[in-house]
């Protein structure tokens, strides 16, 4: 397994997240986001564990996604910078899971219950890490299905 906390340092709140009803809508709103020209790396996916998740996370990211045993969602595939700032230093997502690890990225207690619940159903989560076009983000996400979409709270700005 891959420890995520020594790839890449990751500032909070500076992610945009949505998610999909299903793999077929991801791939679409993800194919609109890098069309937009936001790159690969800046993206992230979690989701239930299955092939179709795997082929959707290792086309549209280029690289094979991680298995991780979430607590409220259960065996899920993960890859992207949202997953090295949700783990923190103990590895935390998989033991409290996206209620409570959401708050690292500026998201309150009840957006990650939303977010867990709708991943657990079977939803994809897609994440974008990139301050800059955060609202470019975010309306790609809501145009290609994206539910709950929304910015994490820019904490320490005025």
């Amino acid at each position: 397994m891959i420890d995520y906390t020594s790839m890449i340092e990751v500032d909070g709140g500076r992610f945009t997240v949505g998610v999909f009803q299903d793999v077929a809508w991801a791939e679409k709103g993800i194919e609109a986001l890098k069309m937009a020209g936001l790159p690969a790396q800046s993206l992230s996916v979690i989701a239930k564990e299955s092939p179709e998740v795997a082929a959707l996370i290792e086309k549209t990211l280029g690289a094979a996604g991680d298995r991780l045993e979430i607590v409220g969602a259960g065996s899920v595939l993960v890859r992207g910078p949202l997953v090295a700032a949700l783990q923190g230093p103990g590895r935390d997502l998989s033991r409290v899971g996206l209620s409570g690890t959401m708050r690292r990225v500026g998201f309150q207690a009840h957006d990650g219950r939303i977010f867990e619940t709708l991943t657990a159903r079977g939803g994809v989560l897609v994440a974008i890490h990139s301050e800059p076009r955060a609202a470019d983000s975010l309306a790609i996400l809501h145009s290609y299905g994206g539910g709950n979409a929304a910015i994490g709270a820019w904490t320490g700005r005025v």
